[in-house]
């Protein structure tokens, strides 16, 4: 989400103002075919905040019957992402938005750090990989320590042989990796810049290894919500590009993606899959996030178009080319849901109905009434693709009277086939697994 100038004006008002609630249902904005009403706009765009709240004392998400939550780590700073190592070690991203930044200064930096304070996204970047170790195999880390320091915003991580790759906001970068060891202390090697600069508009980069380790997908996110600060700001942005290791070379693989998050192989089919968070102040109906398989060479609309080639006509100068290139993605996640994370079940710890289905970590809106997302949904598959409605699997993160006393982010498989989930306003990693007797039931 990002506040125009033209929320200056509202400094006088509560920061948890503007629009009227939506009256369209929510299923209406899930799955192959969303509905897609006309744009609204308005002077005052919505901006809808969930206070932050600290988690009750002994208290936890909540998982369908038949799974147990537990926490796998706590006490943590901020974090977002993770990635399971294959002796069983967890990596955790704590990280947040890089400085300088586009929206960090002036009187409108003050008001959006206003907003991100109040959704608990305001902390300083800690700029760091933590690894978490659960030795005993009880379930919970007993140990967490400083993997990797000193990082400029990281967020994905991916092991190829003993090469641990980062993705900074700016750079691709290696590092040594002995199994087992609880510390690299060697500064890593630049692979490759990556999009980023004083605007820098969506920041964060994940990174994906193809399934024979020799090329890696990296996401790259617009600099805008949609191309307010020029077309031209928009080169080399939106997109997931493809980097052959042997060579370094990197092409554009897919664009047209407004701001991808999670990839992940679809466990059936070998395809790349996203989820993307599609453009902002059009209205509480428009426009759904979403998952689609990503297609070589495909453009998927930004910044022109969004879910096909619904025009947006707030784009200038028009490109009715580039619009009919444009396809439209698989599957629709919500309207303002911040759908981030995404991990197909391949494990065998879970009923036998969830495998090859996808999890979703879902953000959370700050710009939609009633609220969407803050919560993990699961997407069931079927010969590798949807093959139904989303599923509610880990809620609880909002409080009756809507203050966040979590946020969802990252999601990932344990080494025995639980669910671990980042929540970055709890400051935990949530672990959902079958409760006793229930696993590999259908």
């Amino acid at each position: 989400m990002r506040v125009r100038p033209f929320l200056i004006a509202s400094v006088v008002v509560p920061l948890a103002a503007c629009a009227a609630p939506s009256t369209t249902p929510e299923e209406a904005s899930f799955g192959p075919s969303p509905t897609l009403p006309a744009p609204t706009t308005s002077l005052m765009p919505t901006v809808h905040v969930a206070p932050v709240e600290t988690r009750a004392a002994g208290t936890h998400p909540t998982a369908p019957p038949g799974f147990a939550v537990t926490p796998f780590a706590t006490n943590l700073q901020h974090p977002r992402w993770l990635y399971t190592l294959p002796n069983g070690d967890v990596l955790v991203a704590e990280t947040n938005t890089p400085q300088p930044h586009d929206e960090g200064g002036g009187v409108v930096g003050w008001i959006t750090k206003q907003f991100q304070k109040r959704a608990g996204a305001g902390v300083p970047s800690p700029d760091r990989i933590v690894l978490l170790r659960d030795a005993d195999g009880d379930g919970s880390a007993e140990t967490q320590s400083v993997f990797i320091d000193k990082l400029h915003s990281p967020f994905g991580m991916a092991l190829i042989g003993n090469q641990l790759y980062i993705a900074d906001t700016d750079a691709l970068l290696r590092f040594d990796y002995v199994t087992g060891e609880t510390k690299i202390a060697s500064q890593g090697v630049k692979v490759a810049d990556l999009p980023a600069g004083p605007i820098n508009h969506h920041w964060t980069k994940n990174i994906l290894a193809s399934r024979d380790g020799k090329r890696l997908y990296i996401t790259v996110g617009s600099n805008s919500n949609a191309a307010e600060n020029g077309v031209e700001a928009e080169a080399d942005r939106a997109r997931i590009v493809e980097l052959d290791i042997a060579s370094g070379t990197m092409r554009p693989y897919a664009t047209g993606l407004r701001n991808p998050n999670g990839m992940a192989w679809q466990p059936q089919t070998g395809v790349l899959w996203t989820t993307v968070n599609e453009r902002d102040e059009l209205g509480n109906n428009l426009v759904p996030d979403y998952m689609t398989s990503v297609k070589d060479g495909a453009f998927y609309g930004f910044p022109f178009s969004y879910y096909g080639q619904h025009v947006d006509s707030r784009v200038k100068p028009q490109n009715p080319d580039m619009v009919a290139r444009a396809i439209a993605p698989d599957y629709a996640l919500g309207n303002h849901t911040a759908s981030l994370g995404l991990a197909f079940y391949d494990g065998k710890l879970f009923p036998d109905r969830y495998r090859g289905g996808a999890f979703i970590g879902q953000h959370g809106s700050w710009n939609r009434k009633p609220f969407a997302g803050y919560k993990v949904i699961f997407v069931p598959f079927e010969n590798g693709k949807p093959s139904g409605g989303p599923e509610d699997f880990l809620t609880g993160f909002l409080t009756p009277d809507g203050h966040a006393v979590g946020r969802p982010v990252g999601v990932t498989l344990d080494a025995r086939g639980a669910l671990l989930v980042a929540d970055d306003v709890g400051n935990a990693v949530w672990r959902i697994a079958p409760a006793t007797g229930t696993a590999g039931t259908k």
